[in-house]
């Protein structure tokens, strides 16, 4: 199917394009550089320009999106290479890519408070077209981006096309499948967390992580910036706006709420843990296209939102870390016990979930989506006759996930669809009262998307493979290769798309599609075409 090129402004950007922006990729790109094109190095050294981490847009309404980007002449210094003064941004967009037909314009000040950033929210737009926006600052400007706005509330859009993706550790493979993904003109893209990981540099990798374990503010936003310094992420990030939401890496890996990965490492210390995740949300919310309403204070921030496509599409973006409780049975992949069935145990906490139940029994929207990080399946993951399930995914907080199957069920006409990241494999999902049940019918569908570039290369299959789905006949699709899903929406169906690349241990991967699924409206069952 082609993609909907809805009063898009002069052409969609093609490949040669996006290869201007993203610098070649027939050999390895820089780990750290200044934009490709020169075209906008201009009065100042290269090595100042202060756009080096590119521009981005995000959180789109029918009358406006948030453009942002960051100075950051020296990404890799503590202070990114600018004096700590405030600086005044320009901002402007326009209706044509060479910015000559402007529609809204205005200044912005970059502080030293927030890494001198900008996150400006754009108003007084028109309803479901494509824009373009630009910075100046320095005496410089920035590369263009494309934004758009949203169809109006009550508005049935023919279709909808956005792509999903998580998990993408700088060190363990390059970001190719973001070339690609830059290609497929998509309304939006969904990040669904690892956007950053917070280990130390390790030799001997496809590139190296700066500096130790972080912990610090300055830590936090050294390791946002070398990621962002990734010219085929910016790319990505420049062709459409994203919905975006962490997981565990962007602080502490498997942490719960206030409960850290390794307890005993940080028990006699919690005020510095607290200290950390106020400075892992800071530098968060500083280099993602985010609104003010997420602006953390302190060690919190709400991240739980939702952004509406018309009556086609509801997403509701969840934080399954902030507020849940501990893993039972301490994490892993665990036999479940009465433990696991505890109404005290909560992935959402009670504020979020019920926000959650009431946007899902009131919307209007065709299809409704939760944008999440992991799994709700309840997938056995040991062979044989003893189950073990993981503790840190849904099936380790049963008792959260049986409400939300029941809220599925009773709200079927609304088309519930959950969007998974962090496990680094592609899966294709019933969700079920009994996964290992064929016969148990589903109430939702959950699709699970790979990783960018976490785990490396890997493969179509693993050892696993053949059991995993022998046991689990919820479990419609496996794949162990990098890469993203695009999903196609039309009122009358929904269809995704596994792309896959087969390596990231160097540039230049090819792009496969290892499988396409179809869900009808009012019928949730996976197709596969």
């Amino acid at each position: 199917m082609c993609a909907r090129r809805l009063h898009v402004p002069g052409q969609a950007w093609n490949r040669r394009q996006v290869l201007t922006f993203g610098g070649s990729l027939l050999a390895a790109w820089p780990i750290l550089g200044p934009i490709a094109s020169a075209a906008y190095r201009r009065r100042i050294a290269v090595s100042d320009y202060p756009f080096a981490l590119g521009v981005a847009s995000g959180d789109p309404t029918p009358d406006g999106f948030v453009v942002w980007t960051r100075l950051a002449p020296n990404p890799l210094a503590d202070d990114g290479g600018m004096k700590p003064e405030n600086v005044q941004v320009r901002w402007k967009v326009a209706h044509d890519e060479k910015m000559s037909r402007v529609v809204a314009e205005g200044t912005a000040i970059a502080t030293p408070e927030l890494a001198h950033t900008v996150h400006v929210e754009v108003p007084g737009l028109e309803n479901d077209r494509w824009y373009f926006y630009q910075f100046e600052a320095t005496g410089e400007v920035s590369p263009v981006g494309r934004a758009r706005t949203m169809p109006a509330d009550n508005t049935l859009a023919k279709n909808l096309k956005f792509a999903f993706a998580s998990c993408q550790h700088f060190e363990t493979g390059y970001y190719t499948a973001y070339q690609h993904m830059a290609q497929e003109n998509c309304d939006l893209v969904a990040h669904l967390g690892d956007y950053i990981y917070e280990y130390a540099g390790k030799e001997g990798r496809i590139r190296k992580h700066v500096g130790p374990h972080i912990d610090t503010l300055a830590d936090y936003r050294i390791r946002h910036a070398q990621y962002r310094s990734d010219e085929l992420l910016q790319a990505a990030h420049a062709m459409c706006p994203w919905l975006v939401t962490w997981d565990d890496h962007e602080f502490d890996n498997n942490y719960a709420n206030l409960t850290p990965e390794h307890p005993k490492r940080d028990i006699n210390k919690p005020e510095l843990f607290v200290q950390r995740r106020a400075n892992a949300y800071q530098a968060y919310y500083e280099h993602m296209p985010l609104r003010k309403a997420q602006l953390p204070v302190g060690p919190d921030m709400q991240l739980f939102r939702g952004v509406r496509f018309g009556r086609l599409a509801d997403f509701s973006i969840l934080d399954t870390r902030q507020y849940r409780t501990d893993q039972p049975l301490g994490d892993g992949l665990k036999t479940p016990t009465p433990e696991v069935m505890s109404s005290g145990g909560t992935l959402l906490g009670q504020q979020q979930e019920d926000w959650l139940v009431k946007r899902l029994e009131e919307s209007s929207s065709v299809w409704n989506v939760l944008a999440q990080q992991v799994m709700m399946a309840r997938v056995d993951r040991r062979a044989g006759e003893t189950e073990a399930f993981s503790m840190d995914q849904w099936p380790g907080y049963e008792a959260n996930r049986r409400r939300m199957l029941e809220l599925f069920a009773k709200n079927s006409e609304r088309n519930p669809v959950v969007l998974t990241g962090d496990i680094h494999c592609n899966w294709a999902n019933h969700l079920t009262f009994d996964d290992q049940d064929a016969t148990t019918p589903a109430v939702a569908v959950e699709f699970v998307g790979t990783s960018i570039s976490s785990g490396g290369d890997g493969g179509q299959e693993r050892p696993d493979t053949p059991s995993m789905l022998e046991e689990n006949p919820c479990v419609k699709f496996f794949n162990n290769e990098r890469g993203y899903v695009v999903c196609e929406l039309t009122p009358e169906t929904w269809t995704s798309h596994y792309r896959t690349v087969p390596f990231v241990s160097r540039p230049g991967a090819p792009l496969n599609t290892r499988a396409s699924f179809v869900v009808e409206n009012g019928v949730p069952q996976l197709n596969r075409v």
